[in-house]
């Protein structure tokens, strides 16, 4: 007898291909994509369901939106949101897009950076995952695994984690509205990376449906695929249901700090030190340098700039200070700029939450986007000098703006460990940190948007000399367009190779080979996805 799911694929195939007769070729595609839609034995699929012309879908459309640069009336919308509640749900959604032609968007938390996870300039189906959020903890041999969907955020894990064991964590994000299906296929980047990598190098198992709606385990999927999707963007490939994912141990108590120095209290000399000594602490230790433009405290209209060195140890305050003493006493860190508390505790702390804020505030998902927001990348592979340093912030603050910030992350430790290609994220040994440029304003209109995308960009081409070249490295968690748009097709191949090799190196080849073997007709795409191979072109 076949399995219920092979009998189930095989009708909704049978009626996806009926779409094409006769008795369809007056309807839109929008009617035809529900009209198989409609084939879904559960009941609760009309529910999940939600037209322009349903009073809910502007609200569903916008709750995930966490920039307001794309909530504007010019936004290309979707012209249907599913929101499943099971595997079968987005089985269905892929199958019944194919064959009328509308292409599939794929959001979990909407932190997507250029927003192509919830907009498109065809039409298409906005499949949005926050109902899947289930989170599995349980003991495999010595090891502690998760199964977790893809709807769930980050906040979600690191609380359930937390009721589990104190002494347990996950290394990713420090952002706890993050969803993971988009945060895990691109890297996972986050304050654990030093001691045990990215979130894509802790992920043992995913359930994945592939472009025929067939769902897949690592073992069906085949390593080359399963390869891909831990870091090459998912959505270039398929949909992820659920990553399975080893936790990591912490100890009972880790210390956190935020010292704050502006130039005139000798931020110079601490940041230019910073650069060499931050990337060799013991794994235990990650310090983020975080620069921003602020206003003068002595000099009344004038700015400066002020760097935060934000911390966090696997250990108490009694053992990180020594330590810091020999290996950085440059900052001056003592004792009473630290903080002790329980790994979860410390989320709170880098997500900037009041003191004393519960646990339970990780839970929180935070409805529409509060800001317009633009952000690019780069990576460091020597020390910029004080001079560098000092032109970098005098470009900042001739802007003239307290909104922009300059976040430097440190590497070592395990990511100098790790083969480039391991997975499709290549940024490993041989880079001192990566920068990130995070641009937020408030003022609405096109005047300012300008004003602002204009200071983005000019910020990141006077780094130029300082960062990578041959190619300028990008990380695909902070997906900038500037670096290459409507890239996601084999009929710009060269333009697409360009691009992809910004964020993923010599890693690109092989990710063009997987998408060739797995989606030849490029379904899954975005202006920033995998292209297949042209055809008759080989890598």
């Amino acid at each position: 007898m076949w399995p219920h799911s092979l009998i189930y694929l095989l009708l909704l195939l049978l009626f996806s291909f009926s779409l094409a007769s006769s008795s369809y070729e007056s309807t839109t595609p929008l009617q035809r994509f529900l009209s198989c839609l409609r084939i879904q034995s559960s009941p609760s699929i009309s529910n999940l369901i939600y037209t322009p012309q349903n009073a809910s879908f502007s609200s569903v459309l916008q709750s995930y939106n966490r920039n307001l640069r794309f909530l504007t009336p010019q936004t290309p919308k979707p012209v249907v949101i599913i929101t499943p509640l099971n595997p079968t749900h987005v089985q269905a959604t892929i199958l019944c897009a194919k064959p009328v032609g509308l292409e599939v968007r794929v959001r979990s938390g909407g932190h997507d950076y250029e927003g192509l996870s919830y907009r498109s300039t065809v039409p298409f189906v906005l499949l949005d995952m926050f109902n899947l959020r289930n989170i599995d903890i349980s003991k495999e041999a010595t090891n502690y695994v998760a199964w977790i969907e893809a709807g769930a955020i980050v906040g979600e894990l690191y609380h359930r984690i937390a009721q589990f064991s104190p002494t347990l964590a996950f290394p990713a994000g420090v952002c706890p509205s993050i969803g993971v299906g988009g945060h895990f296929s691109g890297g996972g980047y986050g304050n654990l990376m030093r001691k045990y990598g990215l979130s894509v190098d802790n992920i043992i198992d995913a359930l994945f449906v592939d472009v025929i709606g067939v769902i897949h385990d690592r073992k069906s999927m085949g390593e080359d695929l399963f390869w891909a999707i831990r870091g090459g963007g998912a959505a270039s490939f398929g949909v992820v249901i659920s990553w399975k994912i080893k936790l990591v141990s912490v100890p009972d108590t880790v210390t956190v700090f935020n010292l704050k120095l502006t130039v005139e209290q000798g931020a110079l000399d601490v940041a230019h030190r910073w650069q060499s000594v931050a990337p060799n602490l013991p794994k235990d230790l990650f310090i983020r340098a975080m620069h921003n433009v602020m206003a003068s405290a002595t000099n009344e209209g004038e700015f400066t700039v002020q760097v935060s060195f934000i911390g966090l140890f696997l250990g108490t305050t009694e053992s990180l200070i020594p330590l810091m003493n020999k290996y950085f006493p440059e900052l001056g860190l003592n004792k009473s700029d630290c903080s002790e508390r329980k790994w979860v505790e410390s989320t709170l702390f880098w997500n900037n939450s009041p003191e004393g804020s519960n646990i339970d505030t990780l839970l929180n998902r935070p409805k529409n986007g509060s800001v317009f927001f633009k952000s690019r990348s780069d990576y460091v592979k020597k020390p910029i000098s004080k001079e560098g340093i000092s032109a970098i912030w005098r470009t900042m603050i001739g802007f003239e703006n307290t909104h922009l910030v300059m976040q430097w992350n440190p590497y070592g430790g395990k990511m100098w460990e790790i083969e480039e290609s391991a997975t499709p994220f290549p940024h490993r040994a041989g880079n001192l940190f990566l920068i990130q440029y995070p641009l937020a304003w408030v003022e609405e209109g096109i005047e300012s948007a300008n004003f602002y995308m204009n200071m983005s960009k000019s910020l990141y081409n006077f780094m130029t000399p300082f960062v990578s070249r041959s190619p300028r490295e990008s990380f695909l968690n902070y997906r900038d367009l500037d670096i290459g748009a409507n890239l996601g097709s084999e009929t710009n191949y060269r333009v697409a190779e360009e691009c992809g090799r910004k964020y993923f190196k010599r890693n690109f080849d092989r990710l063009v080979k997987v998408k060739t073997m797995v989606d030849p007709d490029n379904f899954f795409r975005n202006e920033q996805s995998i292209p297949p191979l042209p055809k008759g072109k080989f890598v």
